[in-house]
């Protein structure tokens, strides 16, 4: 890697994408050396320890160097990409057009003469460090502070929309943050890149054993190494499978595993199922038994909601939550991840079903996004699309249960007391035991099993 010096080249350093991680992996340039960038266009994807994530470039410019190739670890805050920002400004230089046919006045272009401050554009010009408006007097700013907030609460005032440069916008989208909840720290209130990463880094995350520094990172991707005549080959671990493998270490040692089963005739559920799926409510929606099997989770939590919980081992608390992030574990070409429906308890079926098929789209895409993946309270995962039968999953770190759910087959089943062929899967149930006991776990169970086997008590247990 080569480093620029030139006045007019801007380095792009490798970002923490508001996860806390130390490195990430190019897995893919969209732009080469000559071609011509805009603020907020991405230029590269890149892989971290949790998800694959598209990086904008902050400035307009000409691509003059790319330091690293595709399938290079780099830390993060090395520069990666060099841009030639000679006849255009960068980004947060650039004046908005209105502002330019501001400055042809006579006071405008005083106040170009004296400086002026970055300018988000649709929001105005900002007034220069020398110009500017008298402040109000403290009681007279907090009044109006109180005033607004109050017409906000009481329906009366309009809340305004959070200051932003479309390309930090783009981030947040990415990265799953709401706008409103992120504390500005730019002039006059406008939210920066630095500000997003901080709200997705410090919202909760999963409990993970710690992870040891990795090595500094090589300029050539490591290689897949075969010996004794294709004998036998090694694969770096990095990336996903990096990350889960340590998770589900760290899981595995830390909460004690308790895995309960039962067996269940779901023959009335598939039948749903194919109702639901010439229901209009539905239609352009993918309608599968999953679907069943997670609003049938969500009304077991209900009904037992100390299930919903996580141990603090720092405090040594439970916390109960009041809400369910339901996890869904998803198999990738990039190995297992575990994105997450938020505040799944409070949606309609649609509703869940449209969630649902969101969430799978976008795990096959390799665009899960980190704050999708964080956050979760209880997971599923369908070991049955594999045709296996069931097994004992592992816990999601932080959280309290997860639910595997086998292959559905036709099997001879006393019905009526007659054998029939029914549709029949397995269920298990994984939690953790120091906040879990028997009894409860049976319960959370048993439910799932009494749902999926009469699917009307989603109505009357709901």
């Amino acid at each position: 890697m080569t480093t620029m010096t030139d006045a007019s080249v801007r380095e792009f350093k490798m970002p923490d994408v508001g996860e806390g991680l130390t490195e990430a992996e190019i897995l893919k340039w969209y732009v080469q050396p000559g071609d011509k960038v805009t603020d907020g266009q991405v230029v590269c994807e890149v892989e971290t320890a949790k998800a694959a994530v598209e990086l904008p470039i902050p400035y307009d410019g000409v691509v003059r160097e790319l330091h690293f190739p595709e399938g290079t670890t780099v830390d993060v805050g090395t520069p990666i990409i060099a841009v030639d920002v000679t006849g255009g400004a960068p980004a947060e230089e650039a004046q908005a057009p209105v502002e330019k046919a501001a400055e042809e006045k006579p006071a405008a272009k005083e106040t170009r003469q004296e400086g002026r401050k970055p300018v988000l554009v649709g929001y105005g010009v900002a007034e220069s460090s020398t110009r500017r408006r008298p402040r109000k007097a403290p009681a007279a700013a907090a009044e109006e502070t109180v005033s607004v907030v109050q017409g906000d609460l009481n329906g009366h005032g309009k809340q305004a929309r959070p200051l932003a440069k479309p390309p930090v916008r783009k981030l947040a989208k990415d990265l799953g943050v709401d706008l409103a909840t992120v504390r500005p720290s730019g002039p006059d209130g406008i939210i920066t890149r630095e500000d997003v990463q901080a709200a997705v880094a410090s919202a909760p995350a999963p409990e993970a054993p710690a992870v040891p520094v990795a090595p500094a990172p090589v300029e050539a991707p490591a290689p897949v190494v075969t010996y004794d005549s294709g004998r036998e080959t090694r694969i770096p671990v990095k990336g996903v499978r990096k990350a889960t493998a340590q998770a589900m270490v760290g899981s595995a040692f830390t909460a004690p595993h308790v895995t309960e089963f039962v067996t269940v005739d779901v023959t009335r559920t598939m039948k749903l199922v194919e109702e639901l799926k010439q229901d209009k409510d539905f239609e352009g929606l993918r309608v599968n038994p999953l679907l069943l099997i997670a609003k049938a989770l969500l009304v077991a939590i209900k009904r037992n909601p100390d299930i919903n919980a996580s141990w603090d081992e720092a405090n040594q608390e439970i916390v109960r939550k009041h809400y369910v992030n339901l996890g869904i574990a998803a198999a990738t070409p990039r190995g297992l991840i575990v994105p997450n429906i938020k505040d799944a308890h409070d949606k309609t079926l649609p509703q869940l079903a449209e969630a649902l098929g969101e969430l799978v789209a976008t795990a096959r895409e390799g665009r899960t996004s980190p704050a999708a993946m964080q956050g979760g309270t209880v997971t599923i995962t369908n070991v049955g699309v594999f045709g296996v039968d069931t097994g004992t999953p592992i816990l999601n770190p932080g959280e309290s249960a997860i639910l595997a759910v086998g292959a559905i087959k036709l099997q001879p089943w006393v019905h009526k007391g007659k054998v029939k062929p029914r549709q029949v899967t397995t269920l298990a149930l994984s939690f953790d035991h120091r906040l879990v006991d028997g009894e409860l776990g049976s319960k959370v169970l048993a439910d799932v099993a009494a749902i999926l086997e009469q699917p009307k008590r989603l109505i009357t247990w709901a």
